[in-house]
């Protein structure tokens, strides 16, 4: 009975922690299917949390953002996207942290983030302030109304859609290593019409978030008929994903620009290599692979001498099994040799012992968990699990900062090789004579 009592009450839990909002509070639940049409289209300035359910600083603002939202209820709008299942939304907005608050006021595609306190009060005062520098820029003729109504009767930038033909198609798409969403519209269609700054606005993101791994194409089926015959295109607007090798298949999500990014992300996610795993051997390196990183996880083998080419090989192995098995987290990823970064280990807490040690730092946060299990590929998924669902126990980096990094020479493969003793020649030294002398 306590075990079925147990598991009731872990389930609860789980429960308690998912379901943060309800409809019964005042905060809207926003999500990529409703944050155009809420948010963005909006005249009224809007207070959106970015959270994870399992995130502890977010459990406990949820109380106080809540009594926020009933304060101003009528006045500022007050929102909550969960970034830990809708990771687009979060990520158009540069969410790297929970909870993350970002202030949408006279442009929308353009929020502040929120630099003040998370009681009620200091929500609601933020609110507030906000509210007042709208209304006066709004008073002085500098901002109107929404911009999005701005950008779309200007039609929006279609700078990053590619124009696709009959003739450039086969090239442009079907050769091409990159993803394509590709819509298929006739100029009359009016559903083409309210696509279309959405998917301007939608092919822009996903080109940065992707670096170019995923595109956005859009070929007039009223001209190009040969493509559009050959897919069998018959109503508009039609969206077909294209990935090289393989049959087209349907678009079959919403047609906001939040879903659209969602989608993409996802194909890019599920299409990209494994992150490349790294040795660190300048200042550069680190700084690059972490500060472009949610987490960077950084790896400090033995030295080769102690392992040999095949042991350290080993260890290899494991970190870019578990790099292709986290690859949809964006992670970086590293290893050093044990005494060739002693700040780094040091800052980390290694300390010159307990190789092979493993740590994954946040680089914006400087706060970094230590792996305290086995480093195989069981141990490493636990830890890195954990990580996760917000359960690792973190520290503060050393220092508060990076650590100083050596400049060291990259490692060639080989196994290690003692260093050699310089020989002396002792053939004309008479060791009686000076031994006696020294008794002397």
């Amino acid at each position: 009975m306590s075990s079925i009592l147990l598991g009731m009450l872990g389930c609860s839990l789980v429960l308690s922690v998912q379901a943060m909002y309800s409809s019964s509070d005042d905060v809207v639940e926003l999500t990529p299917s409703n944050f155009n049409r809420e948010v963005i289209q909006s005249d009224s300035l809007w207070l959106v949390e970015f959270y994870a359910p399992w995130c502890g600083h977010c459990q406990s603002l949820a109380p106080e953002w809540k009594k926020a939202a009933t304060a101003l209820k009528g006045i500022v709008k007050v929102g909550a996207v969960d970034a830990d299942q809708h990771k687009s939304l979060g990520g158009q907005y540069g969410v790297r942290g929970f909870p993350t608050i970002k202030v949408f006021g006279a442009n929308k595609n353009k929020p502040e983030e929120y630099q003040g306190g998370r009681s009620s009060q200091a929500i609601v005062d933020g609110a507030m302030n906000a509210l007042r520098t709208l209304v006066k820029e709004r008073l002085s003729g500098k901002s109107g109304g929404s911009s999005y109504n701005k950008q779309q009767s200007s039609g929006g930038s279609k700078k990053d859609v590619v124009e696709l033909t009959d003739d450039n198609f086969d090239e442009t798409v079907l050769n091409s290593d990159d993803v394509w969403l590709v819509e298929f519209f006739a100029p009359w269609c009016g559903h083409c019409k309210n696509l279309e700054p959405e998917w301007a606005a939608a092919a822009t993101a996903v080109k940065e978030q992707t670096k170019g791994k995923v595109r956005l194409g859009a070929v007039d089926a009223t001209v190009h008929q040969v493509v559009s015959s050959r897919y069998g295109v018959r109503g508009f607007p039609s969206i077909k994903i294209f990935r090289k090798g393989e049959e087209p298949e349907d678009y079959q999500g919403g047609r906001t620009r939040g879903d659209i990014i969602e989608k993409a992300m996802d194909l890019f996610s599920n299409n990209a290599p494994a992150p490349e795993l790294v040795e660190i051997l300048n200042e550069d390196v680190l700084k690059k692979t972490c500060e472009d990183s949610q987490l960077c996880i950084i790896a400090v083998l033995p030295h080769i001498l102690d392992t040999g080419a095949s042991g350290r090989n080993g260890y290899l192995d494991v970190m870019v099994k578990m790099a292709e098995k986290y690859k949809k987290k964006l992670w970086g990823w590293l290893w050093t040799e044990a005494g060739g970064q002693m700040e780094l280990e040091a800052s980390l807490g290694i300390g010159g012992f307990g190789y092979p040690a493993m740590a994954a730092i946040n680089a914006r946060k400087m706060k970094f968990a230590l792996l305290r299990g086995s480093f195989s590929e069981t141990g490493i998924h636990e830890f890195l699990r954990e990580l996760s669902v917000g359960r690792g126990s973190t520290a503060t980096l050393g220092g508060g900062v990076m650590p100083k990094i050596n400049a060291v020479e990259a490692w060639d493969g080989k196994d290690g090789e003692l260093p050699v003793e310089e020989e002396y020649d002792l053939s004309d030294i008479d060791l009686d004579e000076d031994f006696e002398k020294d008794e002397l």
